[in-house]
């Protein structure tokens, strides 16, 4: 069987990545002594917590057209299939790196991209008539998380 996914099963899986960066990101900031970085990591869990909101939006306001599979699928094989693929240690058991804030914010940034890497893999099996194009809408915000988490461990080297 081919698996076709919609923009519906992606934003599925993109806030529970999401949910889980929060986990990370409170997880961490209890790991650091000084305030200042502990501040920022909770900071990002809220920036996680908002993305987990605006992708939950964004799936509500889809098209009947991109939730609907054109896939026969009643065992609900495509979304096993989907958490099988997100559910690996990269995305929702980030193993926890030592408690230096550059560490910290290494790990976040390689996540990161493996998560863009993870939506730009997923991109190609959504056909464009079942939302291909709003998982650029998730890359984008995936992009903007990288910026920041660069531009704070350039500051600290």
């Amino acid at each position: 069987m081919v698996n076709e996914f919609n923009a519906n099963d992606i934003f599925e899986m993109a806030i529970k990545i999401e949910q889980n960066g929060v986990i990370f990101y409170r997880n961490a900031a209890k790991q650091v002594e000084d305030e200042k970085h502990k501040e920022f990591l909770l900071e990002l869990a809220l920036m996680e917590d908002d993305h987990a909101v605006t992708f939950t939006n964004m799936q509500k306001e889809l098209k009947n057209d991109e939730t609907f599979s054109t896939t026969f699928d009643p065992d609900d094989e495509n979304i096993l299939y989907l958490k099988a693929l997100a559910d690996t240690r990269v995305f929702f058991e980030k193993e926890q790196p030592d408690n230096t804030f550059k560490s910290i914010l290494s790990t976040a940034i390689q996540t990161e991209k493996d998560s863009i890497a993870f939506y730009l893999g997923m991109k190609e099996l959504v056909s464009a008539n079942l939302g291909k194009a709003k998982i650029d809408d998730i890359i984008k915000e995936e992009m903007s998380h990288i910026k920041l988490l660069a531009g704070k461990l350039l500051e600290e080297n």
